[in-house]
């Protein structure tokens, strides 16, 4: 038997854990690589790769955990920073004053992650290598949905917050927003209402209010953080042909993100005037507290939708796999495979830790309570000491003075 073309010697394809080498698969008379040919090997080597970087987009996270690095003050800082590809390490060295934004914000995804998922299977444990959340986010599961979503969310809301804080040279207040709303007229808003119309590419809400006020102070700059967060956080999958289902999966995801802040926008107002009269009230837009972001996506979450990527006409797009399902929304959480159960640890996939050892609600049915927690292997309960401060009194002038309590409390552990 002949050894099939030299180029093909050192490449394999990995099936069902059995790897074949494409040299026996290619020998001369082998009929199914008749038309086998280099171009059509390296088209599937380039699909490889694309789906690879789509899988590993959330590298930047890592971000969060370099702490050591200091402050993201110069060029030469982006160039060491792990977890950022060639494109946003010129996207740094373009906006360095921004970088610390975008640190806080990834510091911001996984605690929030954290919050969310505390009292799940899989509670966002973070390594200390890249992807910080394991292999857990290079799967298309709904975690995987959500780590992106908030990801993008995060940095948006970051670096808003650091425009509306004067940090950025770049950005400030909103003055897009200005003048005054005199009763019965109409004024820009971003909360839920039905009136849309479009301004600097982005849709934005009409609100009608029963009574005038003044536009003033600092309304979030909402516009720049979520324009830096498109650039930045999306740069991996807006790459040139990638068009693969976990691309399309990660775009659509964090977009659903930044759509959960631009959603629940809200008008803060002051008003002045004798004794708080209100006789003149001034108003700015602000985002939500991230933690009212954080719920929204985990809603999401709850209520993702499975979907498969079709052709239709020359686009491809993502649709529920199920089609008795209703098509999701730009603002829906989507999915490719289903979730492992995270119930035991497995060394062959980083992030996968199991349930073992962790805290659990005996008298819960839900995913916290013991028995979904620990999967059915039971669990074991401790009685603990617990010294808390009671009693607690203000003595003037001025301190709180409390007494030293100790109860004993039960802590169940998964087996």
């Amino acid at each position: 038997m002949s050894t099939g073309h030299p180029w093909m010697r050192g490449y394999g394809l990995r099936v069902r854990g059995v790897t074949v080498s494409l040299e026996t698969l290619c020998a001369e008379d082998n009929p199914a690589c008749a038309e086998m040919t280099r171009e059509y090997m390296l088209r599937c080597a380039l699909m490889l790769c694309f789906a690879l970087i789509s899988a590993n987009a959330s590298n930047w996270l890592y971000l969060a955990k370099l702490s050591s690095v200091g402050s993201i003050r110069d060029e030469e800082t982006c160039e060491r920073l792990r977890g950022l590809i060639q494109r946003q390490v010129q996207i740094c060295k373009r906006s360095v004053e921004v970088m610390d934004a975008v640190r806080r914000g990834a510091q911001l995804a996984i605690d929030e992650c954290q919050y969310q998922f505390r009292n799940r299977r899989w509670n966002c444990s973070t390594l200390e290598s890249m992807p910080v959340f394991g292999k857990v986010v290079t799967q298309g599961t709904r975690e995987a949905a959500f780590v992106y979503a908030i990801s993008a969310a995060s940095v948006a809301f970051a670096v808003t917050r650091a425009c509306s804080s004067g940090e950025l040279e770049k950005c400030g207040c909103d003055h897009n927003v200005h003048g005054v709303s005199p009763e019965g007229t109409f004024v820009p808003h971003f909360p839920h209402t039905h009136t849309h119309l479009q301004t600097r590419d982005r849709e934005v809400t009409v609100a009608r209010f029963s009574s005038g006020f003044q536009w003033s102070g600092c309304s979030d700059n909402i516009a720049y953080g979520v324009a830096f967060s498109q650039s930045f956080v999306d740069v991996r999958e807006r790459g040139k042909g990638q068009s693969s289902s976990r691309a399309l999966m990660n775009l659509h995801n964090n977009e659903a993100g930044r759509k959960a802040i631009l959603s629940h926008m809200r008008v803060e107002c002051k008003c002045h005037g004798v004794s708080g009269s209100c006789e003149v009230k001034t108003c700015w837009k602000a985002m939500p507290p991230f933690r009212k972001v954080g719920n929204v996506i985990k809603e999401k979450f709850d209520g993702a939708t499975e979907v498969e990527q079709r052709k239709v006409g020359s686009t491809k797009l993502l649709v529920p796999r199920n089609s008795q399902f209703k098509p999701h929304t730009d603002e829906d959480l989507v999915y490719l495979d289903p979730s492992p159960d995270f119930c035991d640890y497995d060394p062959r996939t980083p992030g996968m830790f199991g349930t073992v050892g962790r805290q659990c609600n005996r008298t819960s049915k839900a995913i916290d309570g013991c028995e979904l927690m620990c999967c059915g292997r039971g669990f074991q309960t401790l009685e603990v000491e617990v010294v808390d401060r009671c009693s607690c009194k203000f003595h003037w002038c001025c301190y709180v003075k409390c007494k030293q309590c100790r109860k004993m409390v039960e802590i169940n552990t998964c087996r």
